[in-house]
């Protein structure tokens, strides 16, 4: 065995995006990684069968850029063979919040990328296809992880085939990556052990549609992205240029105030925002495909890293850990900079049985990456009365930073681009606390509280 193998076989349950980038960083470490998954994989970048919300909108944030160029070299040049649309951070998209409408468009120096969920899962299957010793078991159903008679290392995975055959596969290592974590949750019951969970109601509903880009589109912006002003408004837009010419469109509301999935009911909704930005840009263009709903009642961070006792080999991955509020467009990137983490892990262990302390360390860095995500998207969430949903101690301090912050990114251009950069998840939120910067707010926080203090009548 090579010196950096350390297992004859790996076992990942599902080939989405964190399923599929979870596979590339175990193939240097195994003879032999299988993807175990439910549906079919289809051999064009179309949306595949059991992911209902793969034709809405997804942004892949330039944390989740750079992590998969970690895991597969000059990604965002096969990206943009595929006819993903690059965005210049700060310039190319028009940021509508409440007092800035829009935000100042700087060009903060580099390039992203937009495209269909199923445009990137297709390049990701592609560049699997590099690894000969990747395998993938379609249309098979992961019914169980099995262990050890004392249940304290995983020793594979029984799965069901299209043609309803069940099967034993071995392994030493087994990456859940199935979205919802039933396997692992069942497992860790059975040997009585479950995660606490942290949880936010938000009761989103979203509906998508795409449309081809009309010739007099307007030369300013290539993407829109339009905020409610909370708590009052819970309705919000995004609209992003992806492959073949193509706007996707995607609605948002909260508690009730849902959008429509008819033509006539999706237009008015659109009519109804804020602003009128995107409804004078589609207005006129032409709608391709139906209009896709989907609901998402809450995010839920499953907090593993608090456990006593982790089977050995057992890593959850993705979506099993957290579920985040889609509207801020994280899951795709904390996905693959988990599998990248997970790779830099086997890459650099010391231990003389790499598996050994591997899943207590990959949880512990796992909750650091979701700690920073989760809190960018809580804070907002909890604005609004009818989240569902503990507010922190510093509630209100935290909304008077962000704001104070926000109007400083306004007008400071370097200022601008730590904010986004934090937002993009390629800087932790810790780089806020920097001694200057921390002085700058706090002295905008003052003012504005002078500001909007009532005025004494003599």
């Amino acid at each position: 065995m090579g010196s950096n193998l350390i297992g004859r076989r790996a076992i990942v349950i599902g080939a989405g995006i964190g399923g599929c980038s979870a596979a590339r960083a175990l193939a240097d470490h195994f003879d032999q990684v299988v993807i175990i998954e439910r549906g079919r994989l289809p051999a064009e970048p179309i949306a595949r069968s059991g992911v209902p919300q793969s034709q809405q909108v997804h942004g892949l944030l330039g944390g989740g850029q750079r992590a998969l160029e970690e895991l597969f070299p000059g990604f965002g040049l096969d990206l943009a063979a595929a006819g993903a649309a690059p965005l210049r951070v700060g310039l190319d998209t028009r940021v509508e919040r409440q007092g800035y409408d829009p935000f100042p468009q700087r060009d903060l120096g580099w390039t992203a990328y937009a495209m269909s969920r199923p445009l990137i899962e297709f390049i990701l299957r592609q560049r699997l296809g590099d690894f000969d010793n990747i395998l993938v078991h379609q249309n098979c159903r992961a019914l169980g992880i099995t262990t050890s008679a004392d249940s304290t290392a995983v020793t594979g995975v029984q799965y069901e085939t299209v043609d309803g055959r069940r099967e034993m596969l071995s392994a030493e290592l087994v990456v859940d990556a199935s979205g919802r974590g039933n396997l692992t949750l069942a497992l860790l019951e059975s040997i009585g052990f479950s995660p606490p969970a942290t949880s936010i109601g938000v009761d989103i509903g979203y509906a998508g549609a795409v449309f081809a880009i009309p010739e007099d589109a307007p030369s300013d912006w290539k993407g829109v992205l339009l905020h409610p002003s909370a708590p009052a408004d819970v309705r919000g837009c995004i609209l992003i240029p992806v492959e073949n010419n193509r706007w996707m469109v995607a609605l948002a509301g909260r508690n009730g105030d849902w959008p429509p999935g008819d033509e006539k009911g999706f237009i008015a909704f659109v009519r109804s925002l804020r602003t009128p930005t995107v409804y004078n840009a589609i207005k006129g263009a032409k709608r391709l495909g139906q209009i896709s709903r989907f609901g998402f009642a809450e995010s839920i961070w499953r907090h593993f890293e608090r456990l006593e006792i982790m089977p050995r080999g057992l890593v959850p991955i993705g979506d099993v850990i957290c579920r985040f509020n889609p509207v801020y467009g994280q899951g795709m990137t904390v996905a693959v900079q988990e599998a990248s983490l997970l790779h830099r892990l086997l890459q650099t262990s010391t231990e003389r049985d790499p598996l050994d302390k591997l899943s207590k360390s990959f949880l512990s860095g796992a909750a650091f990456l979701v700690g920073d995500a989760w809190a960018m998207s809580a804070i907002p969430d909890l604005i609004y009365p009818q989240t569902r949903g503990e507010r922190p101690a510093d509630f209100d301090r935290a909304l008077g930073f962000a704001s104070a912050l926000n109007r400083i990114a306004a007008g400071d251009a370097a200022v601008h681009k730590l904010v986004v950069e934090v937002q993009h998840l390629l800087k932790p939120q810790s780089v806020y606390r920097d001694p200057i910067l921390a002085e700058r707010v706090a002295a905008e926080m003052a003012r504005s509280l002078k500001i909007t203090e009532p005025q004494a009548v003599s």
